[in-house]
């Protein structure tokens, strides 16, 4: 629709009684200026409206490549929290069975503890009751070196010798008086 107005076909009015109309005809360019600044604020208006729909359609383009970015970055992100969470799930059961691997571990190394220290205790009485036999035979063998000397040898001799006869007139044979210790003497 064109709104421009001309103002030659406004002047062009039928010549009867222009006086009369003089008066409405300045009324009418009045308004018709009037009509002419109201079209131009208009047209001015469209314009900023066609420019503003342009920016609000622009930013809404914008706005939904934007859209799509978040929710596919909200995806991915998504994705990796699940991956993350199972990781997570294998990686506190893994803990737990490595935790129970360590316990039980730890339980046989105690209880192999106290068998090693069991057996060094035993091996502890076994060395001590060892070395009182030792020191007893080292004793014994003092006191037979003592009552078996190279001086008193012949005589022990002698006496074994003489206790054997005794033995064998009273009815008994040496093997049997084998087990009979014999003691020193008087000198």
């Amino acid at each position: 629709m064109d709104l421009s107005f001309n103002v030659e076909d406004v002047l062009r009015l039928p010549n009867s009684s222009v006086k009369d109309k003089e008066p409405k005809i300045k009324t009418l360019l009045n308004e018709l200026k009037t009509l002419q600044q109201a079209k131009l604020v208009l047209e001015e208006e469209v314009k900023e409206a066609v420019f503003f729909q342009s920016t609000l359609h622009n930013e809404e383009y914008a706005l939904s490549n934007e859209v799509s970015k978040l929710q596919e970055s909200l995806y991915e992100k998504e994705e990796t929290y699940r991956a993350l969470q199972l990781k997570c799930e294998d990686t506190v059961k893994e803990s737990q069975t490595q935790f129970e691997l360590k316990q039980q571990k730890e339980e046989l190394v105690e209880q192999y503890s106290f068998q090693i220290q069991e057996t060094k205790l035993r091996h502890r009485k076994i060395r001590m009751k060892f070395e009182n036999h030792l020191q007893q035979l080292i004793l014994q063998h003092k006191s037979l070196c003592t009552i078996f000397t190279s001086e008193t040898l012949p005589t022990e001799a002698q006496t074994a010798e003489y206790t054997g006869k005794q033995l064998l007139k009273a009815g008994r044979t040496p093997e049997a008086g084998a087990g009979i210790t014999v003691t020193r003497g008087a000198e």
